[in-house]
């Protein structure tokens, strides 16, 4: 496998690209804004200068910032032997794009949905190659993170789940393969402690840093669940806990009304410079 396509150059997106590009890939990065393929080609080109700093061989296979395609154009990936998509928690957005992979991409390309809590069989059911169709949710950041959970839907064959072990292994990451429900294994546990994580905020019992604290220093965590919600954005944790309330109707997945908040005002975490706490 050679040259991988990457579907949405937000945070996981380009950090795929990173990830890949230093492995020695090929790797094609689409995404519908220009100005975040800028921000995705400057985030490539700075981890290729720092990386080495935390114990990545970025130059092992040269200069990884020319094996990085940015384009707006989704006819690129048509010579990609494997696709990973990571737009948005948006159903809607996916419905959109899948069909058109279906019709660019080669009858016997992989499509991995980056998803952290949309079905992967319902995603297949867009296509007419579900059987190829597999989930692999990477952990942010991509680089420092060396364990994959890939999902396995209904229709995904045995070949599947081999070709996206050996695309982990080249990356130098192990998959741990879950079946297909919302939210697989790490998410159903993870957005239910980040939701509760806000509503303690919510009801004055602790402040964020206190919060964070308690989970580092009892728990040994490297990060509280304030601070990991920051790192992925508010805005995505409202989409994935919404995505889980609405397939499993039960409240106990209710979205914090302190998110909702905080979501509506723009307070996404580290992207927007301010959620639970205030970046540079």
């Amino acid at each position: 496998m050679k040259q991988i396509g990457v579907v949405g150059a937000g945070i996981m997106g380009t950090g795929l690209a990173q990830d890949l590009a230093a492995h020695g890939l090929e790797v094609v990065l689409v995404d519908n804004s220009p100005d975040q393929l800028i921000k995705a080609e400057e985030e490539v080109a700075r981890f290729y200068r720092t990386g080495r700093l935390f114990g990545k061989e970025t130059d092992r296979f040269g200069d990884m910032t020319e094996k990085v395609t940015y384009t707006t154009d989704l006819e690129l990936l048509g010579s990609a032997e494997f696709v990973i998509e990571n737009i948005t928690e948006n159903w809607e957005l996916k419905a959109r794009v899948y069909p058109e992979l279906d019709r660019i991409c080669a009858p016997e390309t992989v499509f991995a949905a980056n998803t952290s809590c949309i079905p992967i069989t319902k995603i297949a059911s867009l296509t007419s190659r579900q059987d190829k169709v597999v989930g692999m949710h990477f952990m942010n950041p991509v680089p420092m993170k060396s364990t994959v959970e890939v999902i396995r839907g209904f229709h995904t064959s045995e070949a599947t789940i081999e070709v996206a072990g050996n695309l982990l292994s080249s990356m130098e990451k192990h998959g741990i393969v879950v079946k297909d429900m919302p939210g697989f294994v790490s998410n159903r546990v993870l957005m239910l402690t980040v939701n509760e994580a806000i509503f303690l905020l919510q009801d004055d019992v602790a402040s964020a840093a206190d919060v964070d604290e308690i989970f580092r220093s009892c728990f040994g965590h490297a990060s509280g669940p304030l601070e990991t919600a920051d790192l992925i954005g508010l805005d995505t944790i409202l989409l994935s806990i919404e995505g889980l309330y609405e397939f499993y109707a039960d409240s106990k997945y209710r979205p914090c009304p302190l998110l909702r908040k905080m979501v509506y005002a723009g307070l996404h975490g580290r992207k927007t410079g301010q959620g639970f706490y205030t970046y540079s």
